[in-house]
This record gives structure tokens, C-alpha cells and sequence, in this order.
């Protein structure tokens, strides 16, 4: 979240934002993880900018298990590394992030691996691999799987942020957390919206590796490459650059990058129940 400088925190609302309990934010205060500014009564008032450095030591602390020692020395080795290592450290927290909450959603199910992976059809291997690593399925298992717990692929890769950009310039786009080989999913608008807007990158050969369907209608515009798009199984489109598709989500879709180069893609569904 990206707050002014005037901005400040009470205890409860910092604790909210960072997913821990205000508790939790003295004793790491007593332990030197974060000092935050007092006001003239005494009351803790936390910034932006310590909301950021609470989330960050709550994945150290989670994600990392490392003790508080040690993460006070990853917060300061952090706080002198370049720009491109701290943006490399935010992509990383990204991506373990989908996994922690698939995870969570678990969990509150009271559903274990091999309940989940027997239910979705998936290898319990497979489901671990994800939840810690949050890599290496399929985009259907990954909508199966966002199906089964009741949300979607855009909330699970933190695209229901409240945070949001009017303005999206061209090449500064934020990207889901990298679950499935050879996609990049961009987003191209920002926020709680009517409209998922994607900007699709395939690579040679990927896939969706099986049919998926769900709420809504989307359309589809080819930028770049070739994709054959698939709808009910026997209905068979090959686009090219400039070539456009438009469907209702309900029906069962599936996709495959039919060009030996990057396929690139407009994507764009609404409702945003993908």
C-alpha cells in the first residue's frame, strides 16, 4: 500500500493490515523489529511505510521461519540492498503468498492434502509442491482448485486489492505469481472492478492442459502468435494476430499457444469470476 506520509496507523488497524494481532506488533516492537512513531499522548501511530516492514517480518516470520535475530538481520540486509534485490524479495513474498493461501483455505475446510487432492483430482504431491512453492500446475488445476475453495485465480494471485492505478502504463504492469509453466498473466487495469484485464504471454507450447469454465463472458484478442481456443470440446478456433473471440465463460474453454514464438493476448472477462 503505497500511503502518504501524514498517514498514520492505530495499533488495531496496522495489526489488521498486516494479518497478526496487535499483541503480536508490541512484542515486536519490544524485540527492536519495528518502532513505531508515538504521538503527544503517548499512542502508537504506525505509516505506510511500517505496515509495509510488519507484513514483510510476518512472511519472515511465517514463510521463512526464522527467528526474531534473524530477521532483524534480513530486514537490515534488505534496507542496504539495491532496488533490484528489494524488488526481487517483493516478487518472491508474491508468490509465496498464493500459496499460504491456498493453504489457509485448506485449513479452514479442515481438509487435509490428500482430502483436497482426491476431491479435485489432482496428486496430493502435486498440491503440496503448490502450497509451498506456489508452482508447478496446471491453469485448470489452478481454477479447479480456486473453484473448490469458492474464489478465483485473479483473487488467489491478489488482484482484489483495494490498492489501484487509473493509469497503466505500457510495460509497467504487475504480474500473477508464475503457477503454471510458460504463462504470464499482466495486469492491464487495477482493483476492485467490474472487468478482469489481463495481458496473456505464452510461450512455446503452453496450455491450459485441460477445459475449464465458470461465470460471466470473455473476450479474447490476439496481439501477437496464434492460439487455438477450444470451446465445448468440439467447437475449434485458430486465431491470429489481430483475430478476436468472444464466448460465454460457461462454456467449457481450453487454449494452447499454436505458434513456435510467443503467443501474446487481450484478456478480458466480466463478471471478474476467473
Amino acid at each position: 500500500m503505497r500511503d502518504g506520509p501524514a498517514i498514520r496507523y492505530k495499533v488495531a488497524e496496522a495489526a489488521r493490515l498486516a494479518g497478526v494481532s496487535a499483541s503480536t506488533l508490541r512484542l515486536w516492537e519490544s524485540q527492536g523489529l519495528v518502532i513505531p512513531h508515538r504521538s503527544e499522548t503517548g499512542h502508537r501511530q504506525y505509516s505506510g511505510e511500517d505496515v509495509a516492514r510488519l507484513k514483510r517480518i510476518a512472511w519472515l516470520r511465517s514463510e521463512r521461519g526464522l527467528n526474531p535475530a534473524a530477521i532483524r538481520a534480513a530486514l537490515d540486509a534488505e534496507d542496504h540492498a539495491p532496488k533490484a534485490e528489494a524488488a526481487a524479495f517483493e516478487a518472491d513474498a508474491a508468490t509465496q503468498g498464493l500459496g499460504r493461501k491456498l493453504r489457509a483455505l485448506r485449513h479452514g475446510l479442515n481438509k487435509t492434502l490428500e482430502d483436497v487432492a482426491s476431491d479435485v483430482g489432482v496428486a496430493a504431491s502435486v498440491l503440496s509442491t503448490l502450497e509451498r512453492t506456489s508452482q508447478g500446475v496446471t491453469f485448470k488445476v489452478l481454477h479447479d482448485l480456486a473453484a473448490y475453495y469458492g474464489t478465483t485465480v485473479s483473487r488467489l494471485s491478489g488482484e482484489d486489492t483495494e490498492d489501484s492505478r487509473e493509469l497503466v502504463r505500457n510495460g509497467d504492469w504487475r504480474v500473477w505469481p508464475a503457477t503454471s509453466p510458460g504463462v504470464t498473466v499482466q495486469l492491464l487495469a487495477e482493483g476492485q472492478l467490474m472487468m478482469d484485464c489481463h495481458r496473456f504471454v505464452l510461450a512455446p507450447g503452453a496450455a491450459s492442459e485441460g477445459a475449464y469454465k465458470h461465470e460471466g463472458e470473455e473476450f479474447v484478442h490476439v496481439l501477437a502468435g496464434r492460439v487455438e481456443m477450444v470451446l465445448d470440446g468440439d467447437q475449434f478456433f485458430d486465431l491470429g494476430p489481430g483475430d478476436s473471440l468472444y464466448f460465454a465463460s460457461h462454456r467449457h474453454h481450453s487454449w494452447r499457444n499454436a505458434h513456435d514464438g510467443e503467443t501474446v493476448l487481450l484478456w478480458i472477462n466480466t463478471p471478474p469470476t476467473f
